[in-house]
């Protein structure tokens, strides 16, 4: 009996240990919840970080925050979500890096996308963030050149483009002193129209429409997927080849896009918060530029437009929409 008894006082055995605590990661999107193009991207994100090792309801738990426009709500959410104290929060875009960082100096925050982090005050350096946040850049300023390339070889007919531009990227001057440097190479007249509203876009297009031979370059910002159905209809209306930023203009009935191919870069920003989970900090690790871009062209959209697609560009093409 003592025997007995004794052996309940005995130590577990050292394998059984305390199981460790489940981790939790913050995603926070200042768009609505039913953006079909967000949550295609977010499930690559969940999908990398489930190779990793980081499986939902077992090591990890992911906290998703659908915003909205409205700036004071959006600072509002971000603070809520800070206040959980996550280990990692993902945020894509200056829209939703901002507030957090205005809402925390101390959770890590990785961005999968975002214009240009240095000018934006998110980091120290492009090598050396230095502060709470890293992750990967949009774009290089060289592509502005690209897409007017891209819409001279579609479109050799164009000789006059509008560049619609957002006021809240603090990219775009840049943006577009790129195309302006490029464009009396190519004989194109170019043109900057900042976009705040659907009323300002649709008089800009309506008014720039009037004349022959145009061309629209729509660069990127928040504004250009709040938008993008009616900025689309517009170019489709008063028969203007249009180059996009990204695939899913193209997809929704856009001409051409010519960027980054944004799974790949949220899949790359799973690696990053699996090292900031695993103990490294963000001020260590470099902002990295895109490594894969895409060239997406709607056949469909061409032949309505009574343009003939370069073999050259169908050759490149990384996906052809009919």
């Amino acid at each position: 009996m003592t025997l007995i008894g004794g052996a309940a006082a005995w130590p577990l055995p050292v394998h059984a240990q305390q199981a460790k605590p489940t981790r939790l990661i913050g995603i926070f999107l200042t768009v609505s919840k039913d953006e079909p193009d967000y949550l295609l991207w977010v499930n690559a994100f969940r999908q990398a970080l489930q190779e990793l090792g980081w499986i939902e309801g077992q090591n990890v738990r992911i906290d998703v925050r659908w915003g909205t426009t409205n700036p004071g709500e959006i600072r509002k959410q971000a603070a809520e979500l800070v206040a959980l104290a996550p280990d990692v929060i993902l945020a894509p875009g200056t829209s939703a890096v901002d507030p957090l960082m205005q809402a925390t100096q101390t959770v890590p925050i990785v961005f999968p996308i975002i214009a240009d982090p240095v000018s934006g005050g998110f980091v120290d350096s492009l090598a050396r963030p230095g502060r709470n946040a890293t992750g990967f850049m949009l774009f290089e300023y060289s592509i502005s050149g690209k897409w007017l390339e891209l819409l001279k070889q579609i479109a050799p007919g164009v000789t006059r483009v509008a560049v619609l531009g957002d006021p809240n990227t603090a990219t775009g001057p840049a943006q577009f002193g790129v195309i302006q440097a490029v464009a009396p190479m190519l004989r194109v007249e170019v043109s900057a129209f900042n976009r705040r509203d659907a009323n300002e876009i649709e008089r800009a297009i309506t008014s720039f429409a009037q004349s022959p031979n145009g061309g629209l370059i729509l660069t990127p910002g928040g504004a250009a997927f709040l938008h993008r159905d009616m900025i689309i209809a517009l170019a489709a209306r008063y028969k203007l080849p249009a180059v996009y930023f990204e695939r899913a203009f193209v997809a929704a009935g856009g001409l051409l896009s010519y960027g980054p191919d944004r799974i790949d870069m949220y899949r790359h920003a799973a690696g990053y918060v699996d090292r900031i989970l695993k103990g490294e900090k963000p001020a260590d690790m470099p902002v990295q530029a895109p490594t894969k871009y895409q060239l997406v062209i709607n056949l469909k959209t061409a032949k309505a437009l009574g343009l003939s697609v370069p073999q050259t560009l169908l050759a490149g093409a990384d996906d052809l929409i009919e």
